[in-house]
């Protein structure tokens, strides 16, 4: 394919400008929470993982009402095929760092006590920038096509939203207004009263967003576009929350209303216009406010998980903190099943219904990701707990069966 001479986030831009006059850009669209078919960020068929920043802009503004993708490789390796004339839409990879091997003073390589050797991360020069492209399920032959409700979901949304406002420790007042806003100079959120919402999850869409702004305090992320004066900022900051906002509406299966940001669209519009860029910048940002708040979800999950582990089986209990052969989790409208552990703690993952087979790395954000979602049933099932800490165990760090 042609290499691009449009810049990526000129081309997101632009689309997106056309999609907010014509009323049509994602977040001007309401959805519901808790099934499909409502609203999926794209993400990677293969892998899982969520496409992120300009990326997930980008593959977002195509409208693709499927949001399952594969590069062209990934489709013929899993036996499928992109159809003949379809045109794949681009993703970037930016390298900013490297590592490098540690050397004494004779140019050997370092290795720690275990035989590692030692590496360090060094910043580049110039950033490295890749480009890829990406197909849709939806010019895919082979692909079974995505059942509708076929997303288990093993949470109530509108519960797990308000275990992450708990947690936040964000400071929430509630009057009889008729609008939501958080006060930088005090820290506090204020929003109507909860009965002047037609649902809860009307209610908990609101309060995110809210909490989204909540987290660019100085004490938090320090965004400049919240504590910055003036229109254009207040619609910058605006922008980043409503992205955020999508990404926390999708983790959480949380229905989402349009109707708040719409003062905000000539300025969006505007701000585009005059600097495309703004959207890079938005959209990491966003995945910022995203990154924040789900590292204080994962931190609670991870404080009840060591408080239940410690009730019910006094000691480690092996097993709870990675994934073991013979594990079958359900993710993103995907059933994975662990089929066996390969060298240097990798696993060999089965997904299902694509029948995909591939390999999985403790740093990848899949294995996070599904480790979660399988220690969120064993908290609901502590009889599981019990029974996993009797089976044999694989230690990822010594590469071998513990038996007991």
């Amino acid at each position: 394919m042609d290499k691009p001479q449009v810049p990526l986030y000129v081309q997101v831009a632009q689309r997106l400008i056309e999609q907010l006059k014509a009323g049509t850009s994602p977040w001007q669209k309401p959805w519901n929470g808790g099934a499909p078919p409502g609203f999926s960020m794209p993400y990677n068929q293969q892998s899982g993982q969520r496409y992120k920043g300009i990326n997930a802009m980008n593959l977002l503004l195509t409208g693709r009402s499927d949001p399952r993708w594969l590069t062209f490789k990934q489709a013929e390796a899993a036996g499928f095929r992109v159809m003949h004339k379809e045109k794949g839409s681009l993703i970037q990879f930016v390298k900013t760092h490297e590592l490098i091997s540690l050397r004494d003073d004779r140019g050997k390589p370092l290795y720690d006590d275990l035989g590692n050797l030692l590496r360090e991360k060094v910043a580049l020069n110039r950033p490295i920038v890749s480009n890829a492209w990406v197909f849709n399920a939806e010019q895919i032959s082979g692909l079974p096509p995505l059942a509708v409700n076929n997303r288990k979901i093993d949470w109530d949304p509108t519960e797990r939203a308000e275990e992450l406002i708990r947690h936040s420790g964000a400071q929430i007042e509630h009057k009889f207004i008729d609008r939501a806003f958080y006060h930088i100079r005090y820290d506090v959120i204020t929003m109507p009263d909860r009965s002047q919402f037609s649902s809860s999850q009307g209610y908990y869409a609101t309060l995110l967003h809210e909490l989204a702004h909540w987290t660019g305090h100085p004490t938090r992320l320090e965004r400049e576009t919240l504590m910055t004066s003036g229109i254009e900022a207040y619609a910058k900051e605006e922008l980043r929350a409503e992205i955020a906002s999508m990404l926390l509406g999708d983790e959480l299966q949380i229905a989402h209303d349009p109707s708040q940001h719409a003062a905000y669209i000539e300025s969006w519009v505007s701000i585009l216009e005059n600097t495309p860029v703004e959207i890079h910048a938005a959209a990491m940002d966003a995945e910022k406010i995203f990154s924040f708040l789900r590292d204080i979800e994962l931190k609670a999950q991870k404080d009840i998980t060591m408080a239940d582990e410690a009730a019910i089986a006094p000691g480690p209990v092996a097993g709870l903190n990675y994934l073991s052969t013979g594990d079958e989790i359900s993710y993103k409208h995907n059933l994975y099943r662990i089929q066996g552990h390969l060298k240097q703690g990798r696993l060999h993952v089965q997904q299902q219904p694509s029948g995909l087979q591939f390999t999985l790395s403790k740093s990848d954000q899949l294995y996070r990701s599904l480790l979660d979602v399988k220690l969120s049933g064993l908290l609901k099932n502590p009889a599981a707990i019990t029974a996993s800490s009797s089976a044999p165990d694989w230690d990822a760090g010594t590469g071998k069966i513990n038996k007991r």
